[in-house]
């Protein structure tokens, strides 16, 4: 059942001991995030209050209905990007409203149980897209770590950096010490010890020393006036319909990013916790996040992994530890939200670009430059994309692109192999026996189709299945390595029936899937086909063969009767038996001469007594192509032998089984066999019976 964890946690029983462990943790994800909810705000546009709102309000709803233990939410550096972009665009109405909306498109992949499919979108686009919200995030930070003081920054990536490489005669030396040491502060204190707030450690030191020798440098209270804590009334901004049209596709952006995100987020906290994420529920906790978050005019929001890395190293547990982060985080922004404009903005600039740093995936990156040429190709576009067009655009793109690579390599993979006169399943040194070796007869081909018949295979299909050999009477679809089927396969295929048709070649099936006798029934082509043209194996499908090319194979009784019997047959050993046997097969020369010496080598490879008193000579190869020549022969020795048979017993009979297949040979072995263990027909074998009598006693049996 899809339900907030925290209801689980709940009823499975919440101890006094997991409360204080989610009390500390709480507490300590509370100080980590206060830095960056504030830096996330600035960076994208925003007064500083408005990351701690949203920390506030999304990270509660984030715990409580989300589906994950341990997940914290909240403002992540990924949103910058598209942030700044929809309010320069739209302005702070227009950010509300596609928040509202990112909301509500989360919801609705929640509740559709989309929660899995969203975790498919290409490795390569995600790295590209999160290396270039990285190098956005930091060319966004160079006017506040170099203490340029320009007022108005592009949003454009190569005009943004035209005007910094334009204007650093006025750098602030000032900034760029405090933003230089900021980083220092937080790499020396990360390598001492991680459980320690880094990035606050930073923020506090810089300010003091910015208040202490009264630097020259721009802080948030010089840039925004004074901050204020007030919670805001829920309200919906009045916006036109043009807008909300021209806000579905950043919508759907910040809805696909918080999924990916958080959804990664939470497989992350899965690995280190070992507890099982749901991942509907968590897309439902996001989505009434962000719609709160909206309502309140805060930011988007999702998990952030390393806040939820904090909480686990802290000892969080349950999903209270994130509401009480959000309580911590209620408080600092109703008390202390004034003290944040003595912050220094190049103090911001620095955990900024470490916070870019982190998430640029940099090693990664180039281990998938490395990679298969498509890998890269999508890599490199989504990344280009994201930092010189528009993250919008970058994600669909992305997509896109990797989806019409995995096309190409998927019809690349799809194969047809056409065999005449014998198949093989296996190669000759895996299966030196024959075993799966099938003896086609004239006029009988077999396709031997692999990959999933779809758009992107479908004229590679065509062209390999196309008629050409006028000689077939029957071809027959071997599809055991067929997936799928779409549209655009049926079509090849009812193509290739009118063409067989108009040639007089009859179609055959073998070894179709579920999954595709479904779409052919759906589609109409088993009943055009005619259902007896689906066979369940190959075998099936060339007995079928031979029915239809007038050809009908033989039955035991049939072979027996062909075969006859030799009675009181002499003979030392068992070579010596089939050597004096062979004279009287109903064979001409010199077809008995091979057959009998392929009996030969086929029983010094392995002995062929089966027990019960019984031995099963056959040929190392079959006879291809010679039906009407099948038979069985008995022969009973004038003085059993131990032929090796498992149970020890002596050989008295012997069955000589002389088929047209392997597998023809295993059917005939496997009745024989069935016959043996009843004892009317091991009296008829005591007595010595006559091939005509076996036969008449089998074709007697139900």
């Amino acid at each position: 059942m899809d339900r907030p964890r925290l209801i689980e946690v709940l009823k499975e029983g919440y101890s006094l001991k997991t409360f204080w462990a989610d009390l500390s943790a709480g507490l300590i994800v509370g100080v980590v995030a206060i830095p960056l909810a504030v830096a996330f705000a600035i960076a994208s546009g925003v007064t500083p209050d408005k990351g701690l709102l949203t920390a506030v309000v999304a990270g509660f709803l984030i715990s409580a209905l989300g589906g994950s233990n341990v997940q914290i939410g909240g403002p992540t550096g990924a949103f910058i990007v598209i942030v700044y972009g929809i309010l320069t665009k739209f302005g702070p109405e227009g950010l509300i409203m596609a928040t509202l909306m990112a909301g509500i498109i989360l919801l609705i992949l929640g509740y559709a149980k989309l929660g899995t499919v969203i975790q498919f979108i290409p490795y390569p686009v995600i790295v590209g897209f999160t290396a270039g919200i990285a190098l956005i995030i930091l060319s966004s930070q160079i006017n506040d770590f170099l203490g340029l003081g320009l007022a108005k920054v592009p949003a454009d990536f190569l005009d943004k950096w035209t005007l910094y490489l334009t204007n650093l005669n006025q750098t602030n030396f000032w900034a760029v010490g405090l933003s230089v040491g900021t980083i220092v502060v937080i790499v020396l204190i990360n390598k001492i010890n991680r459980l320690i707030p880094a990035a606050l450690v930073a923020l506090l030191t810089g300010t003091l020393l910015v208040l202490f020798f009264r630097l020259p440098v721009e802080t948030i209270g010089s840039r925004f006036g004074e901050i204020s804590g007030s919670i805001p009334l829920p309200q919906i901004p009045a916006i036109g319909l043009s807008h909300l049209q021209e806000l579905l596709l950043p919508a759907f952006s910040i809805a696909m990013l918080a999924g990916i995100e958080s959804l990664l987020s939470a497989v992350v906290a899965d690995g280190q916790t070992g507890y099982k994420h749901n991942s509907n529920q968590e897309l439902v906790g996001q989505g009434f996040a962000n719609v709160a978050s909206a309502l309140f005019g805060g930011l988007p929001a999702t998990g952030a992994i390393a806040r939820t890395a904090t909480n686990i190293k802290s000892g969080g547990k349950t999903p209270v530890a994130g509401l009480i982060h959000a309580v911590f985080l209620l408080f600092v922004l109703l008390f202390l939200s004034p003290l944040a404009g003595m912050i220094p903005l190049a103090v911001l600039a620095g955990i900024l670009a470490t916070v870019s740093y982190n998430m640029s995936e940099h090693t990664t990156f180039v281990e998938l430059t490395r990679g298969p040429r498509g890998d890269m190709f999508v890599l490199v576009a989504t990344f280009l994309l994201t930092v010189l067009v528009d993250l919008t655009v970058a994600i669909p793109v992305g997509i896109l692109f990797a989806l019409l690579f995995f096309l190409s390599k998927a019809s690349r993979s799809a194969s047809v192999t056409m065999y005449k006169d014998e198949l093989r399943d296996a190669p000759e040194e895996m299966d030196p026996f024959g075993l799966t070796k099938v003896t086609l007869p004239a006029g009988v081909e077999v396709f031997e189709v692999e990959g999933p018949f779809f758009f992107g295979a479908a004229e590679r299909f065509k062209e390999a299945l196309a008629l050409d050999d006028a000689s077939a009477k029957v071809r027959i679809l071997r599809f055991r390595r067929v997936p799928s089927i779409d549209a655009s396969g049926v079509l090849v295929l009812k193509e290739l029936l009118k063409a067989a048709r108009v040639r007089g070649t009859y179609l055959l099936f073998a070894s179709v899937s579920a999954e595709v006798t479904v779409t052919l029934e759906k589609t109409g082509f088993v009943t055009q086909l005619g259902k007896e043209n689906f066979l369940h194996d190959l075998l099936g499908a060339l007995d079928r063969a031979l029915v239809l090319m007038g050809h009908s194979e033989p039955t035991l009784a049939d072979r027996l009767r062909r075969g006859g019997s030799q009675i009181n047959l002499i003979g030392s050993e068992p070579i010596e038996v089939i050597r004096a046997a062979g004279q009287a097969f109903p064979l001409a020369e010199p077809m008995r001469t091979a057959l009998v010496r392929s009996m030969v080598e086929r029983e010094v490879m392995a002995g062929t007594a089966m027990g019960r008193g019984l031995a099963f000579p056959h040929p190392r190869n079959p006879l291809p192509g010679h039906h009407d020549q099948e038979f069985v022969s008995v022969a009973y020795l004038s003085q059993p032998l131990v032929w090796g048979a498992p149970d020890g017993l002596p050989v008295k009979a012997v069955f000589f089984l002389v088929s047209t297949s392997v597998q023809t040979h295993l059917k005939t072995l496997s009745s024989l066999a069935k016959y043996s263990k009843e004892s009317e027909f091991q009296g008829l074998l005591d007595r010595k019976a006559t091939g005509e009598e076996l036969a008449s006693w089998i074709e007697a049996r139900p």
